[in-house]
């Protein structure tokens, strides 16, 4: 009978930890900014419950500290057809202007159509920007939404969109060299690190929805 109770405890207690790791944690509550700080060009503002991208090239970051070993969830939709932003990951301390995430953490994509700006597909949305190869295009053109998960399982990346894998990233597998003095230094990236937005220019306008995260079920 003792026995019999504590393999139910140990049941029960196995279901309520799966319970809270699949839980969201919305960090943006669709209302105001709190918890969030910009720095860079251009800033966020929100309207009708949504973040909006204004100017650029910018960036607002998720203060709250360090994530790793999560999911991150963000729900955005382009104003015009095609619009550039990004969302960048593994950030490896609170960032007092915009490039240093840049060549120190990692920026998942937001662009569908980077051929237009003399870019190549290793910067098309939900890749590691000028990194990665997409294992696929699923990215919806504005103003339709778009759903992006990304997975930080310790020094891998995964990045889903629209239920479709795009990135699926280890540290220290190959990457191509450079081609621009804008794209990020190469190196390893922190397994923990911030979060952040980027507001890209005047003629890009991306609203941001949903921006949430959950720990990895282990």
């Amino acid at each position: 009978m003792r026995t019999a109770l504590l393999m139910a405890l140990i049941f029960l207690s196995a279901n309520i930890t799966l319970a809270q790791s699949s839980e969201w944690k919305q960090l943006f509550d669709g209302k105001d900014l709190v918890g969030w700080k910009h720095v860079g060009p251009g800033e966020m503002t929100v309207e009708d419950g949504l973040i909006r991208t204004h100017g650029g090239m910018g960036l607002l970051y998720w203060t709250g500290g360090k994530l790793g070993d999560c999911v991150i969830r963000v729900v955005y939709k382009m104003r015009d057809h095609n619009d550039n932003s990004g969302v960048f990951i593994r950030i490896p301390m609170e960032p007092r202007e915009e490039w240093m995430p840049v060549h120190y953490g990692y920026e998942v994509q937001i662009d569908n159509e980077p051929e237009k700006s003399n870019e190549d597909e290793y910067h098309v949305t939900g890749t590691l920007y000028s990194l990665t190869k997409p294992l696929a295009k699923p990215g919806k053109p504005g103003p339709e939404w778009n759903t992006m998960e990304i997975t930080l399982d310790g020094p891998r990346t995964i990045v889903v969109l629209n239920g479709a894998k795009v990135t699926d990233y280890v540290e220290g597998q190959p990457v191509p060299e450079r081609k621009f003095n804008f794209e990020p230094q190469r190196g390893p990236r922190p397994n923990d690190g911030y979060i952040g937005l980027q507001n890209h220019s005047d003629n890009d306008v991306v609203f941001f929805k949903e921006v949430a995260m959950k720990p990895l079920a282990k």
